[in-house]
């Protein structure tokens, strides 16, 4: 199949899927960081630009007149998830506002921006799309996943609760479930504290390596859905 992974950087599911004799490009705004893209199949630029445009990625170049057969997007989740509801309303604020925070009617415009942008790949012509984002408005603003899958579930001691909308595709097969430790009668993962938080501390680094997604569902993405 030919396989185009959209808004991811790290290759990790690219790399599954190559791994197992399909063709697949991921994309970003963000180019590939060194040494992620031994294949060189990362298009540093706008998913749409591919989505619409395969022979930009695919053999043949220019002309050939392939399609996509399976996207896997991760549309940008800042304006999407549950988090920082208080923002939305009009001011004064309580919270201390970050430089750089959308607040009030500019965030309410992210947000639909955000929205047109999840729909928009949706509705795109790939016959298979599978869609991720962490718990949010679109349960909401259109409908409820079609499954939500944690990494422990796939052999990883992680926990990290992510939405899969689905088209004809089959839902994601649990592989290997990784018990956590017990704190006060509550599983906790390795990547969480005794309180549930995460760990990763806050940085210019931690949105990129909270949205990386977990080699073991990548495999079962690859092995599965190709």
């Amino acid at each position: 199949m030919n396989v185009l992974i959209g808004g991811e950087v790290s290759g990790i599911i690219r790399e599954a899927f190559l791994a197992r004799g399909h063709f697949a490009v991921s994309a970003d705004l963000l180019p590939a960081p060194p040494g992620s893209d031994p294949h060189e199949l990362h298009y540093h630029g706008d998913m749409w630009e591919v989505i619409r445009e395969p022979w930009r990625m695919l053999p043949g170049g220019r002309g050939h007149c392939g399609q996509w057969d399976l996207l896997i997007a991760h549309p940008e989740c800042t304006y999407l998830t549950n988090s920082a509801a208080w923002a939305y309303k009009s001011g004064p604020y309580h919270q201390n506002v970050k430089p750089g925070t959308l607040t009030g009617a500019a965030r309410q415009r992210a947000r639909a921006a955000a929205y047109e942008f999840f729909m928009g790949l949706w509705n795109c012509d790939t016959p298979r799309i599978a869609l991720e984002n962490p718990v949010g408005i679109m349960s909401t603003l259109w409908r409820k996943p079609d499954q939500i899958i944690q990494p422990y579930q796939f052999g990883e001691d992680a926990s990290k609760a992510t939405c899969l909308w689905l088209k004809d595709l089959p839902l994601l097969r649990p592989t290997q479930r990784i018990p956590g430790r017990l704190v006060n009668g509550r599983e906790r993962w390795a990547n969480q504290t005794d309180s549930g938080q995460n760990r990763l501390a806050p940085g210019p680094q931690r949105a990129g390596a909270r949205a990386q997604t977990y080699p073991g569902i990548a495999a079962a993405m690859a092995n599965q859905w190709g």
